[in-house]
């Protein structure tokens, strides 16, 4: 089987990740206009993104398993056309409840792409490379929420094309996308079996819930809460509460993204170089947490702004690449799939609720300004709970007799 070209495969999965984002972030400048074609509620508008995202944290842990047996390549890809396929039905329904429907499953196919791609990535790279590798291959959620925003808002609100004209022409190039991974990717699956062979009792699943897991599990659950909500709701916000232009909300709200292309990239390779990353993931934290309070509660639109800028630099998707090396350095390599299903599952378990609750609390209050308080303060949660970690991440154990075998076979996994 021939190798992975690292260069190639950093880049078509930095790929995959602009086209899942821009497809969730198409949804939200156009959140009003929807509800007006259907008469909906903000609850309801909550709604569109619980669904999607409820059916694509089912798929988190179910994915590491089907990897493990169908292979990692095999099970993304599948999952990817669907969500392409998924994504032009979106815009060609004429019913709020298909349109629930066809979310629902551009979910399931999205969440076949997390566990399956930082799996494939994170065995092909060397250690000292892994934060600085995953900010790279992250930075493509960036991308994908800038071309999602402002694409939406461009082509609904200055070419009048309709809010449906965004979900037809961001299908095409994820098909395209999910035909070059199957090309161009090895799913090398085989390989990492023999050369990360451990006795039974070492790859047991209690290896995924040791007290360090549950912790990133927490931190990831709190931060992706507060990214969620805010991913959601600011186009919205920023229309309805700070009278900004339909049309601008896009550009205004793709601020975040764009500023966390350089943190994202200046943390991971900050984090590839300490010897403990434990001070700055709660650094990260707690700075995440201040600005979720201070975005909405700001007076100043310039404040705002700068708020946004900030957030995005030291925000959820900096913290990102430096949980994913974190949780490879504690995991055996031969459960990397299944780790991050779990670890991307309690985050996703948290954008199933931010959504709805936000436009709940929105209903009740007539304010969304609520909603992004409990994100902030959910956060700080996640960075007390972080405190309870060990000093550092130990090497997993892997058995002589395993090295041995794979030294003998030439068959070693240089990772």
């Amino acid at each position: 089987m021939k190798k992975n070209n690292p260069a190639l495969v950093i880049f078509l999965f930095f790929l995959g990740w602009v086209f899942m984002y821009a497809d969730r972030n198409i949804l939200s400048p156009v959140m009003s206009d929807i509800g007006r074609e259907w008469n909906l509620n903000q609850t309801e508008l909550g709604l569109m993104s619980t669904v999607f995202f409820a059916s694509y944290a089912f798929m988190q842990i179910p994915t590491g398993f089907l990897a493990d047996k169908f292979g990692r390549v095999r099970v993304l890809v599948t999952g990817y056309i669907i969500f392409g396929v998924a994504t032009y039905l979106s815009g060609a329904v004429t019913t709020f409840a298909l349109f629930l429907l066809m979310r629902a499953l551009t979910g399931l196919g999205e969440g076949t792409y997390y566990g399956s791609q930082y799996g494939i990535s994170s065995n092909i790279t060397p250690k000292k490379y892994r934060g600085l590798v995953s900010a790279l291959i992250n930075s493509g959620m960036a991308l994908g929420i800038s071309l999602g925003l402002i694409a939406a808002s461009y082509f609904t609100y200055t070419l009048d094309k309709g809010w449906q004209f965004s979900f037809y022409l961001f299908a095409i190039p994820t098909v395209i996308v999910a035909i070059l991974i199957g090309v161009f990717v090895r799913d090398g699956n085989k390989e990492e079996k023999v050369s990360t062979a451990v006795p039974t009792e070492n790859v047991s699943l209690k290896q995924l819930f040791t007290k360090n897991h549950i912790c990133v599990y927490i931190i990831i659950f709190c931060s992706l809460y507060g990214f969620f909500g805010m991913l959601t709701w600011l186009p919205y916000y920023l229309q309805t509460a700070r009278g900004v232009d339909g049309s601008q909300t896009g550009i205004i709200a793709s601020l975040v993204p764009w500023a966390s292309i350089p943190g994202a990239i200046f943390f991971g390779y900050i984090s590839d170089r300490v010897k403990s990353k434990k001070p700055l993931i709660i650094s990260l934290a707690v700075a995440g947490a201040f600005l979720q309070i201070v975005i909405p509660y700001t007076e100043s639109y310039s404040l705002l702004l700068t708020g946004l800028v900030l957030y995005g630099l030291l925000g959820k998707l900096a913290l990102d690449p430096v949980l994913i090396s974190y949780i490879a350095d504690i995991t055996p390599a031969s459960m990397y799939s299944k780790v991050y299903g779990f670890f991307n599952f309690s985050g996703m378990l948290s954008s199933i609720f931010a959504p709805y609750i936000t436009g709940y609390f929105a209903d009740r209050t007539g304010s969304l300004e609520l909603g992004f308080y409990l994100s902030g303060a959910l956060l700080l949660v996640g960075a007390v709970a972080f405190l309870f970690t060990d000093k550092g991440p130990k090497e997993s154990p892997v058995s002589p007799l395993a090295v041995k075998k794979n030294y003998k076979s030439g068959e070693e996994n240089l990772i």
